[in-house]
């Protein structure tokens, strides 16, 4: 059970990346366009945000069920930099990640038929992929090197 977890929140990480990149070029181009925040606009900023909420679902059961998760939280842990990224840097770099891209569409949605919906969007979004893509542990990625 534990590696199907595992597989599928690696190979839904490729549907985060994919969704948030997509709603924020859309934002950048309404953005610099100078267009109006209209409700499918809105609909598209659900690209980033709904694989970004099952991903983090998912992130939370594997927390709780590997034993790279909750299980290895100790001092001992923050010592070795591998443990510390999978125990405490990554989840929590995604939670704030997640909170982001919540903020953002939740701010742009009342935005529509203003410019400013795009601006949320790419500055919400924009900080959350930064740091999706500092936290991600890239060797542990399908095709990386384990």
């Amino acid at each position: 059970m534990d590696t199907i977890i595992k597989h599928a929140h690696s190979y839904m990480a490729y549907l985060v990346l994919l969704g948030v990149l997509i709603s924020l070029v859309i934002a950048l181009a309404g953005l610099f366009g100078n267009k109006l925040f209209t409700d499918k606009d809105r609909k598209l900023s659900l690209l980033g945000l709904i694989p970004t909420h099952l991903q983090w679902v998912i992130g939370v059961i594997l927390y709780f069920t590997s034993p790279l998760g909750a299980d290895s939280l100790s001092g001992a842990a923050m010592k070795d930099p591998v443990t510390r990224l999978y125990v405490l840097e990554h989840p929590l770099t995604m939670i704030i990640a997640v909170i982001l891209i919540t903020i953002g569409y939740a701010r742009a949605k009342r935005m529509i038929g203003e410019n400013k919906g795009f601006k949320n969007i790419a500055i919400f979004y924009g900080l959350a992929l930064l740091l999706i893509l500092i936290r991600i542990p890239w060797n542990a990625w399908p095709g990386g090197s384990n």
